[in-house]
């Protein structure tokens, strides 16, 4: 939620025309890539790393190593 209300709030800055949007376009195009990057490593990248490192401790620990 707060990853989308942030990118919602930059879009307008990535199409603006006006004095000085070249300087906040370069601001805020890293910042839209940060938030879209942590949002799917949040959500996507560290629950499947978690249920990997988990079926295999459980697959150890039934079969008794």
């Amino acid at each position: 939620m707060t990853a989308s209300a942030i990118n919602v709030d930059l879009l307008p800055i990535m199409w603006s025309q006006g004095t000085g949007a070249d300087v906040m376009q370069r601001i805020a195009a890293p910042m839209i890539g940060g938030m879209v990057t942590t949002t799917v490593l949040t959500l996507m990248v560290i629950p499947a790393i978690y249920f990997i490192w988990r079926s295999r401790s459980l697959k150890n620990r039934i079969q008794g190593t």
